[in-house]
């Protein structure tokens, strides 16, 4: 029936198996959880106990492989039909989760459930993540979209994972989400959105958000420079962008404005009252100084 699949790095994933092990056993259906540690040096040892739950596993990767190769190795090992991916820094807060993905679990589909942040949380230290993922992630279903992919908490049957699976290139961090979902299009599956999400836990801070943005906006560019994903110029919305400015014969005076006041704006990022317009240039500038390096 049901095959959770956890990728976990340096986290306590316990309390999130419990919950889902106790929802799927009031269940009565076929399950197994199986998590896989992705050359994580902390927590692994209390992620073991994971072993004493009847149908979970826990497996242990010395080395990382990777967003991509994780999830992939994990839909290998995965016995049953229909795969439910999490990140491992997500919580489970209605007692109907697992119930309203089993609906969708007797024909091939795509279904994502969504995010959700708490709302008492008020980490200055965290205000940048909370504010974006807040405003521009936790959607409800009907606002996100059909072609509104992620990868945080989504339910896929295993014949078209297989069809599609994640881009194992991709070594650097963001965007596999966004080449996944393309491939399940051209393949013509649609995405069903449910209200059905988990609470995003693990909060970066503001100092390790941005530097993660940038990261991600640099692989976003290394991936645009292949010329083997032509659709991301359609799809990114900050791709996009830069080839007007580029276009436009821009792109050097943004780099410069952006290289002369990146501290200045890095300040405002990390304040109480982050600005998502500053984050969105900030991403610009970032794309803009780096085509100019390559």
């Amino acid at each position: 029936m049901l095959s959770i699949l956890i990728p976990v790095y340096n986290y306590d994933v316990t309390p999130l198996v419990t919950e889902l092990h106790r929802q799927c056993t009031e269940q009565y259906v076929d399950f197994e959880i199986v998590v896989a540690e992705d050359g994580s040096k902390m927590c692994v040892d209390k992620n073991a106990s994971i072993h004493s739950l009847p149908n979970c596993r826990h497996i242990i990767l010395k080395e990382n492989i990777g967003r991509s190769a994780i999830r992939n190795r994990l839909a290998d090992e995965a016995r049953y039909e229909h795969l439910l991916f999490m990140d491992c820094d997500a919580e489970v807060f209605s007692t109907y989760y697992i119930e309203k993905y089993l609906i969708f679990c007797h024909e091939p589909c795509v279904v994502i459930g969504g995010t959700a942040y708490e709302a008492d949380n008020h980490n200055p230290d965290d205000s940048l993540r909370l504010k974006y993922g807040r405003k521009r992630e936790a959607r409800h279903a009907n606002e996100r979209g059909k072609n509104n992919f992620a990868t945080f908490n989504f339910l896929i049957s295993k014949a078209i994972f297989n069809k599609v699976r994640f881009d194992e290139s991709i070594r650097g961090y963001g965007h596999e989400d966004m080449l996944f979902g393309h491939g399940l299009h051209l393949l013509g599956f649609q995405f069903i959105q449910i209200e059905n999400p988990l609470i995003h836990k693990g909060i970066d801070d503001n100092l390790t958000f941005l530097a993660k943005t940038d990261e991600a906006t640099k692989n976003l560019f290394l991936l645009y420079q292949t010329g083997r994903y032509p659709f991301l110029t359609e799809e990114s919305v900050l791709l996009k962008s830069y080839l007007l400015v580029k276009k436009a014969g821009l792109r050097r005076l943004l780099a410069w404005s952006f290289i002369t006041s990146a501290s200045i704006i890095r300040k405002q990022l990390c304040s109480t009252n982050p600005s998502l317009l500053l984050y969105d240039l900030y991403k610009l500038g970032t794309l803009c100084k780096t085509s100019l390096s390559k």
